[in-house]
């Protein structure tokens, strides 16, 4: 694969083995492309079609050598219609306000994102990150990124991490208060990005990979129609 402004080709590498962070007994291993800086949105876009996600500067896809439980899913936003619980949690948190913002630092986003750590991920690593390490993952891209504030009450609640690709807008992290995880942040969030999908005129929400065997990314197939990427093409899961 060529990058369109260069005449320089991308470089695929597969990593060494690693301990896998969501099937525990299972090793992984990801394929990643180099050079980072050669990446701009319409080569990031499809690469995305193609499985791949991004963590800062780091482009990159599960390449394991026994398993292929990570499956790439993305909403078709024309055909999504929210289901009764979904609507509920819309209705709940009707007053939530929203700014868009750039990629840059701020002091309440960084704190809100270590009580998130703290709560969900103690003992990960990320819940020890320091400012430097938080930039480096949250507000380093080399694509079209923006952040989506969400505050309740003046209170700010939610930040997530949005690339917007040729074909749609890729999920790639967000984090809340877990105190308030009762209220079903992140399934506001993610019919909040449908929303601004469908504003855009942009046919795709991708959520990553979607994992059967784990709970914590089992619940992606529930925002239908859902399309996951099985033998290199995108097919219907839900």
């Amino acid at each position: 694969m060529r990058d369109a402004n260069s005449h320089v080709p991308l470089q695929f590498y597969a990593t060494a083995a690693y301990e896998c962070s969501y099937l525990p007994g299972l090793e992984a291993r990801s394929q990643v492309v180099v050079p980072s800086g050669l990446i701009d949105r319409h080569v990031y876009s499809a690469l995305v079609r193609q499985g791949f996600r991004r963590s800062g500067h780091f482009v990159y896809r599960p390449w394991c050598d026994h398993c292929k439980a990570c499956i790439p899913v993305r909403i078709r936003v024309p055909d999504f219609a929210p289901g009764r619980t979904q609507r509920k949690v819309q209705q709940r948190l009707a007053g939530m306000r929203t700014r868009l913002l750039g990629l840059d630092y701020h002091e309440p986003h960084f704190q809100l994102y270590l009580r998130y750590q703290h709560a969900r991920h103690s003992g990960g690593g990320m819940d020890e990150d320091t400012r430097d390490q938080y930039a480096n993952f949250i507000l380093q891209s080399g694509v079209s990124s923006m952040l989506a504030e969400f505050s309740l009450d003046d209170r700010i609640v939610m930040v997530s991490l949005i690339d917007q690709l040729d074909d749609g807008l890729s999920a790639v992290y967000t984090f809340f208060d877990p105190e308030l995880q009762r209220l079903s942040l992140g399934v506001y969030n993610v019919l909040w990005q449908v929303g601004l999908a469908r504003q855009l005129g942009l046919p795709y929400v991708y959520l990553g990979y979607w994992i059967k065997e784990c709970r914590k990314m089992s619940y992606k197939t529930q925002y239908r129609p859902v399309e996951g990427l099985l033998d290199g093409r995108w097919q219907l899961l839900a």
